[in-house]
């Protein structure tokens, strides 16, 4: 007795009072010949068990199923130093509640026992349904994966749909438990044989244990699928068949004879325990999303916004995100808004937000994404703070209690200021702007640079571009749930929306009422052309929202408009081509100024092209003139112009 009561104390230890608050359902045991402590995850027991001595950085495996089952790999593994860890949540088939769980366990793990953050996955029969379904989402956590006899696609088990003879009733359960009808789950499309992409790009190994003639777990429906689409995206898989010994079951049970081999699989992917830079050093919380988390509390419906550029406009991320809050919130109505816009940055964001977004209704949560392309948009960086904080600004007026995350995104000219020791200044000006309204902020692009220094990953071959592949995806995502999840662990004590200050501008002049004006409202003479749908003429790519809208257009020399407007800064937009030419402009018949419409990029793209032609106007009414010039720029074809929306602060 006073042996298992020390037992308990030196297990506690490691413990903090997320652990100790559950004291009274804390039972310890041994198992194997080491300590093993039984506690809850909500409502479904769990345990962990000690090796006598653990390896530093204490790796640990994670059983996914049956957990009494061929245990000889554990007993192994124990002896050599890691952990073993499991809980039990029976007949849930790797569910989305029951991925929440694990994501309970696995921090609680992590945080308080101070485990290894990759844990290798031991799956098996219908526990790779758990083990995938996790690993998927979190590719960044898992060190390896060894699984036996898995089930892949659950229309081979339980479905019985192919070759497998099936389950009819775990198959009746498992629609019940994903709420699904004999068409949508026939029609199921995230098995662990799909969507393999973020755990290839990581490079997850996983091996597998199967037998040649499993007529439950059939390997043509399930692991010969999974190897050949996993090796194609360049994910490491292997094969071991079982052919030797009773083969009961239908197949699906065989002895276990090389355990020390595959002991050796999980011990070499797992140890030593690689140090990963953790997301939460890249991440400033400021002031929260304390009001979003209690809409979503109090209300079950919210409204999340994506403000950006390409980044933000590709599948990604975003995606992952908007998966994320509805499987994290089952019970929560979310209305996402997509405004990613390639090509553009936070000026043209500050002018566009009031269409592109806030018309869209109460946003509840935005996110701001701009620090790539305002690298590259030629766009000073006085403007660019006049816009950041007139986005902040013109999204508090329209929501007090909106709630804003700034993120700056990664490419090669930051991770080369960052080899310098200099702070990119889009980072500097977005977290300049963050602070100074207590926004949250990460800073991935700081991120990518060390996490390549620390050698965990590279940029040509596994993050990619400043697009990224799919492990950028992940990295991003991962990252931004970190956050999320830092916010929602964190109970309100009332559900009381409070309405943020609206600090003073640090300059006014700050574009917080920006907006577009239809570009019907310019005088214009004979030679532009109001085109109420236009499209090229030619085959040049084009940006959504670019093309098959109204515009304003010419292609004479000398065509000249005037647009008169009120307020303190004026713009365009246009969509600049292969034959764009250069105008001059003018403000209240001031000097003229010239400005180039052609870019780098125009030669093969119809090309989104945000100019400001005056800014730190007296506030007031103005007239705004544009004629074309006859020069153009070398590279182009022509002399056009095609205005889609004037830029109005006012």
């Amino acid at each position: 007795m006073r042996k298992t009561i020390v037992c308990l104390l030196s297990l506690l230890m490691f413990f903090n009072a997320a652990i100790a608050q559950q004291s009274n359902s804390i039972k310890s045991d041994y198992w194997k010949g080491f300590d093993r402590l039984h506690f809850l995850i909500g409502r479904y027991q769990a345990y962990v068990v000690k090796p006598a001595k653990a390896l530093p950085g204490n790796p640990w495996i994670w059983r996914a199923s049956f957990p009494d089952w061929h245990t000889d790999i554990d007993s192994i593994l124990l002896r050599k130093g890691f952990y073993v860890a499991y809980v039990s949540i029976d007949d849930q088939y790797g569910s989305p509640a029951a991925m929440q769980v694990w994501d309970k366990f696995y921090n609680l793990l992590t945080d308080s026992l101070k485990l290894s953050s990759r844990p290798a996955l031991e799956a098996v029969s219908r526990g790779n349904l758990y083990a995938f379904g996790w690993a998927k989402r979190n590719p960044d956590k898992v060190s390896c994966i060894y699984t036996e006899t898995p089930v892949y696609d659950i229309k081979s088990w339980p479905g019985g749909k192919g070759k497998g003879i099936g389950d009819p009733e775990c198959w009746k359960q498992f629609k019940e438990v994903y709420n699904l009808t004999e068409e949508q789950a026939v029609a199921y499309k995230d098995n662990p044989v799909d969507n393999l992409e973020g755990l290839a790009a990581f490079k997850v190994p996983v091996l597998n244990v199967i037998g040649l003639n499993d007529k439950l777990a059939p390997r043509e429906e399930n692991t010969d699928i999974f190897v050949q689409r996993y090796t194609a995206l360049g994910g490491p898989a292997a094969i071991y068949p079982v052919s030797e010994g009773p083969q009961e079951l239908h197949g699906h049970h065989f002895p276990i004879k090389h355990a020390a081999a595959y002991a050796d699989f999980i011990f070499d992917n797992s140890y030593p325990v690689k140090k990963i830079l953790p997301y939460i050093d890249y991440i400033n919380t400021r002031g929260g999303i304390n009001n979003f988390y209690k809409t979503i509390l109090k209300n079950k419906k919210a409204t999340v916004a994506f403000l950006g550029g390409s980044i933000t406009f590709n599948p990604g991320w975003r995606q992952m995100i908007c998966a994320y809050l509805q499987e994290r919130f089952p019970d929560t109505r979310f209305h996402f808004i997509a405004a990613g816009i390639p090509s553009l940055g936070s000026l043209a964001h500050s002018f566009r937000l009031q269409r592109d977004v806030l018309d869209s209704g109460k946003v509840d949560l935005m996110f701001v994404e701009a620090a790539v392309n305002d690298r590259g948009s030629g766009v000073d960086s006085a403007t660019q703070m006049h816009s950041l904080e007139g986005i902040v600004r013109h999204a508090r007026k329209s929501n007090p209690s909106m709630d804003m995350i700034f993120m700056e995104f990664a490419d090669t000219y930051k991770s080369n200021d960052y080899d310098k020791g200099v702070v990119p200044g889009e980072v500097f000006r977005h977290e300049a702007v963050a602070i100074h309204y207590n926004l949250a902020s990460i800073n991935l692009a700081k991120e990518v640079h060390d996490k390549i220094r620390n050698g965990e990953f590279d940029w040509s071959n596994d993050f990619k571009d400043i697009h990224p592949g799919p492990l950028g995806e992940e990295l991003y995502f991962e990252n931004i749930k970190q956050f999320l999840e830092l916010s929602f662990n964190r109970v309100p004590t009332d559900l009381k929306i409070t309405d943020h200050a609206l600090t003073k501008p640090t300059s006014k002049y700050s574009f917080e009422d920006g907006h577009y004006e239809d570009v019907t409202h310019a005088q214009h003479d004979a030679n532009w052309t109001y085109n109420s749908n236009w499209t090229p003429s030619n085959r040049e790519s084009t940006r959504d929202g670019f093309v098959n809208v109204p515009m304003l257009t010419t292609e004479a020399i000398g065509a000249t408009l005037k647009f008169p407007f009120t307020g303190n800064a004026v713009g365009i937009a246009v969509v600049s081509g292969y034959d764009t030419g250069i105008i001059s402009y003018s403000i209240d018949n001031g000097a003229p100024q010239r400005l180039d419409l052609y870019t780098e990029f125009s030669n093969w793209l119809y090309l989104p092209y945000y100019q400001l032609l005056g800014k730190d106007l007296k506030n007031g009414k103005h007239i705004l003139t544009i004629k074309m010039e006859k020069d153009k720029n070398p590279n182009s074809k022509g002399n056009a112009c095609r205005i889609v929306h004037f830029l109005v602060n006012g």
